[in-house]
């Protein structure tokens, strides 16, 4: 076999990018599955040159969407981050700007029935086995793209897009609070683990003399900062139930700061080693979270009192601001997350079939 065609739909989703597949077009066998979106990709390779990969974290994702395999969901859909520079597909996380291209794909697929005005896709995360609702604007039953929703890190304007996660708190880590605590100390840093759909390890910028307002390439450049950074990952990591994550893409790191355009709290996200030009969907769902959670490093900046109800939360990050709305219920001295809703779009960018070659598929 010289090449193999896969059938593949290339989506824009949210502030990311990556290629979708039918389950039933891939390689049943996971490790056989990994070497064929390696080649897709063309990883490893920091310029991906000999593949669909746009060199950078954030364009080198894959969607694997199938039937159902749970009753209280439309579709499967299994999150693989690949890495650009190492022969690495990771399922350790979901991803919620990827999740944005799921409900189009599946009406579009034939995998959910279209209704007229809007059509309501129920996603089974399956990375952490939790649910996410897609409300996709779909007018005379089909999927419609254009519109005047806009996000901070996209150009232009795209049909808006709710996205609400149920119950994804501790989806990951098992607990809100992976470590039991709102602050722990690690290599004399105090930080706050928290996990609202995505593990992450929330910072002061301070206690690394930045401003936290500084762009992702001037961090990138920082060896020093990244190397601090790195060792706290790896020493907190299986403190939040996430065993050795050396070869893993969670925890995120997140240097919080004091917002500086309006919003609740100011970040920029390594994921984990690469700067987030914006911040992931569900890092902005547990950042908010974290918000609301006395005594947090992000609930002292933000200010934010714990009260019962729906709360908007502005997120800034490098190129704007990500808002989540999200509903806290009080009870006692425990705060409990009830839901975490973002606004994204998405838009179809190609569709047809990727080539790979045959060694891939049957080595």
């Amino acid at each position: 076999m010289n090449q193999v065609a896969i059938p593949c739909v290339v989506m824009r989703g949210g502030t990311s990018k990556g290629l979708y597949f039918h389950a039933r077009d891939l390689p049943a066998d996971a490790a056989t599955r990994n070497r064929v979106l390696l080649a897709a990709m063309g990883s490893p390779d920091v310029r991906q040159i000999d593949g669909m990969g746009g060199a950078h974290p954030l364009t080198s994702k894959i969607a694997v969407i199938s039937p159902p395999s749970r009753e209280d969901a439309d579709v499967d859909y299994l999150f693989l981050q690949v890495s650009v520079d190492l022969a690495e597909v990771s399922d350790t996380q979901n991803c919620g700007n990827i999740l944005a291209g799921v409900g189009p794909f599946a009406i579009e697929q034939g995998l959910v029935s279209a209704a007229t005005g809007e059509t309501l896709v129920r996603i089974h995360m399956v990375n952490t086995g939790s649910i996410a609702v897609a409300h996709v604007s779909t007018p005379d039953g089909i999927v419609n793209y254009a519109g005047d929703a806009v996000i901070d890190g996209v150009p232009g304007s795209s049909a808006p897009m709710m996205l609400d996660f149920l119950e994804v708190s501790g989806s990951s880590c098992g607990a809100l609070l992976p470590t039991g605590a709102a602050v722990d100390q690690v290599q004399g840093v105090e930080l706050t683990c928290v996990d609202n759909g995505m593990p992450v390890v929330l910072l002061k910028a301070a206690d690394f003399g930045k401003t936290g307002i500084e762009t992702p390439a001037e961090l990138e450049a920082d060896l020093e900062l990244k190397r601090r950074i790195e060792a706290i990952r790896l020493e907190i990591g299986p403190r939040m139930n996430l065993g050795d994550v050396a070869k893993k893409t969670v925890p995120k790191m997140c240097l919080i700061s004091p917002p500086l355009h309006g919003g609740a709290i100011a970040t920029r996200t390594f994921i984990p080693h690469r700067v987030h030009e914006s911040i992931g969907v569900l890092g902005a769902a547990s950042v908010a979270a974290a918000c609301f959670l006395p005594g947090s490093v992000a609930q002292a900046i933000s200010g934010q009192t714990p009260s019962s109800g729906v709360h908007q939360v502005d997120v800034e990050h490098p190129t704007g601001f990500l808002t989540v709305e999200i509903a806290v219920e009080v009870r006692g001295n425990a705060v409990h997350l009830e839901r975490s809703a973002l606004l994204r779009t998405a838009r179809k960018l190609m569709q047809g079939e990727v080539f790979v070659p045959g060694a891939t598929w049957t080595k």
